[in-house]
C-alpha cells in the first residue's frame, strides 16, 4: 500500500499486492478500493499482481475541492498505473469504476493493456437524453446530490440496505455487515467529491470511449440492477466496443460483486486466463 501524486498534486492512496499479470480494480461511487478485497484475495491466491486505488475524493485519497470529473479519475488511474510500470493489465471496473476504465483506455491508450471488464458499469450514458431515451430521467440524479449534500450518512444506510444489493427483494435476506461497510467505506469519503461525482458518472458520455476500445472486453451485468439498469447499459457497451462478451446474470443486483463474488470471481477468472 502507498500514494502517489497525480498530474495536478493531487495525493492518490493505492494497494499493490503480490506479483506475476497484473489485475487493476477501479471501484463505483461512492466507495473505495475495500470494494474489491474479495476479489483482490482471490486472484492474489491465484497468482495475480492486484492494484486497486481510492478515487480521488474517496476512501484515504486527498479531498480535493475538485477536479471530480471522468477525464480525472482517467489521469489518477494512468498515474498508478505508470509508477508501478504496470504491463499487460487486465483493468476491472465496478459501476462508475467502468465508465473509469473505459475512459482511461481511449484518453491513455492500450499499451499496457490486455482485457478490460465492465461490470453493472455505467457506460454508455446513464441519464436520460433524446439520444438515450431509455435513461434515468435527470431529477433522479439532482435528488441523490440533494440527499448527499443533506442527509449523507441516512442516504448511504438505506441505499446499501435497499437498491444497492436488492436487499429490498422478497426473499432476499439483509446482510447486515455488507451494509454497515459499505456505508463505512462512503462515509470515509469527502461529501463534495460524492456531490460532484453524481454528475461524472451520470451525464459523461462514453459511447466514443466504448468504441476505441479494441482489446478483449467482458460485460457483466445482472438483470435485477435496479442501480444500472442492463437493458442501457450492458446490453448497449457490448455493441460499442470491437472485441466484447456479455454474460447476463439472472436476477443478479448491481453489487453482485459482493453478493455472488463466488459465481463473479470464478467467471472473472475464466475471462482472465482465456
Amino acid at each position: 500500500m502507498g500514494t502517489i501524486n497525480s498530474n495536478d498534486g493531487t495525493e492518490i492512496f493505492y494497494k499493490d499486492w503480490g506479483s506475476g499479470q497484473p489485475i487493476v480494480f477501479s471501484h463505483g461511487w461512492p466507495l473505495s478500493s475495500d470494494d474489491w478485497d474479495t476479489q483482490m484475495m482471490f486472484f492474489l491466491n491465484q497468482g495475480y499482481r492486484v492494484v486497486a486505488a481510492d478515487r480521488r475524493g474517496h476512501g484515504r485519497s486527498e479531498q480535493t475541492s475538485d477536479g471530480h470529473d471522468m477525464d480525472h479519475y482517467a489521469d489518477d488511474l494512468a498515474a498508478v498505473v505508470e509508477h508501478l510500470d504496470l504491463h499487460d493489465a487486465v483493468h476491472v471496473g465496478h459501476s462508475t469504476g467502468g465508465g473509469e476504465v473505459a475512459h482511461y483506455i481511449a484518453r491513455h491508450g492500450e499499451r499496457r493493456v490486455a482485457k478490460a471488464v465492465l461490470i453493472s458499469s455505467v457506460p454508455p450514458l446513464m441519464v436520460q437524453t433524446e439520444a438515450n431515451p431509455g435513461g434515468l430521467p435527470k431529477s433522479v440524479f439532482d435528488d441523490i446530490q440533494v440527499q448527499v449534500a443533506t442527509n449523507r450518512s441516512a442516504f448511504y444506510r438505506d441505499f446499501a440496505a435497499t437498491a444497492f444489493y436488492g436487499f429490498n427483494r422478497s426473499g432476499v435476506e439483509p446482510v447486515e455487515a455488507i451494509i454497515e461497510n459499505w456505508w463505512r467505506q462512503g462515509m470515509m469519503g469527502g461529501a463534495k467529491a460524492h456531490y460532484d461525482g453524481v454528475v461524472a458518472f451520470s451525464q459523461t458520455d462514453f459511447t466514443e470511449d466504448l468504441q476505441k476500445i479494441s482489446v478483449p472486453v467482458l460485460v457483466m451485468h445482472g438483470q435485477d440492477d435496479q442501480v444500472v439498469p442492463y437493458e442501457d447499459a450492458g446490453v448497449l457497451s457490448v455493441k460499442l466496443v470491437q472485441n466484447g462478451t456479455l454474460k447476463l446474470y439472472p436476477d443478479f443486483p448491481h453489487g453482485m460483486p459482493t453478493t455472488h463474488a463466488d459465481t463473479i470471481n470464478a467467471d472473472l477468472l475464466e475471462f482472465v486466463r482465456a
